[in-house]
């Protein structure tokens, strides 16, 4: 319809202008639209939602909220981390990267986005969501810390995360640490020093500061060298949130399998999972 076409000719005007307020409300907009269902084909909706899909990158990595919204729309709308699986999945890139550095959600995101990267990983990988594999699958320090030297290259040349290179590379390094010493009780400080290159003084300050910033329960025995590690609680709040939201994907995904057996059509695609 002519009134769709105006709504993208907008979107793009307000992208090109840097307005991005009025673009991310263009944007829902647009979704709005799209999830209503006007078109006459499951294939036309397919096209819109990975158009939208694709022009959302330049709102959400340069709105405030960005790195939010990209979870909540590829992760937990599952018509459209389906349109990702289906047609797009180098869109993993962008929404892994945005886990990584979004420091206040990515511990309860990580799981969900892991499942992803390892459901589509026959057919697309790239050195970001290789480097979350290494570091969340295969528990590969080595292999983490060699793709975390290919994603410099990789964001460095990626119109959309040049931006993002040193938070990035800052919280990636953070992640292979934090998971580092969740995996073992004691943690010589010198063998990490000689990791990361420092005199043991400079490395036992920097422990201190990643315990501090990864909310670790550790304690550092500076007599013996060692850091020992205490039990991870994950606050109940936190388990509730996490649980809720995989029960309302697990619903979404079990309504519309239903749907299809009993051979039920609104429109051409069952309209669920929108938030």
């Amino acid at each position: 319809s002519h009134f769709l076409d105006a709504m993208w000719g907008k979107l793009a005007s307000e992208i090109l202008m840097q307005n991005w307020e009025t673009a991310l409300d263009d944007l829902q907009k647009l979704k709005d639209i799209i999830d209503s269902n006007p078109f006459g084909s499951a294939l036309q909706n397919l096209q819109q939602r990975t158009w939208l899909i694709h022009w959302s990158l330049f709102v959400f990595f340069n709105h405030p909220k960005g790195r939010d919204l990209i979870i909540d729309m590829f992760i937990y709308q599952p018509l459209y981390l389906n349109a990702i699986q289906t047609t797009c999945s180098h869109i993993l890139r962008y929404l892994t990267t945005a886990v990584i550095t979004n420091k206040s959600r990515r511990r309860t995101v990580m799981k969900d986005l892991v499942k992803v990267i390892q459901q589509e990983s026959y057919k697309y990988k790239d050195p970001i969501t290789e480097f979350v594999e290494c570091l969340y699958v295969n528990f590969d320090f080595d292999g983490a810390q060699q793709k975390l030297r290919e994603c410099e290259e990789v964001l460095v040349n990626d119109f959309f995360l040049v931006a993002c290179l040193d938070d990035f590379i800052e919280n990636a390094r953070l992640l292979i640490f934090e998971t580092f010493c969740r995996i073992h009780e004691c943690i010589s400080i010198n063998m990490l020093a000689e990791k990361l290159n420092m005199t043991e003084e400079d490395a036992e300050r920097w422990i201190v500061n990643l315990i501090r910033n990864a909310r670790l329960d550790a304690k550092i025995d500076s007599k013996l060298g060692h850091v020992v590690m205490g039990a991870q609680a994950v606050s109940p709040y936190q388990q509730v949130i996490e649980k809720t939201k995989g029960l309302a994907f697990r619903s979404q995904m079990l309504a519309m399998n239903i749907e299809k057996k009993l051979g039920i059509k609104t429109g051409d695609l069952p309209q669920w999972g929108q938030e």
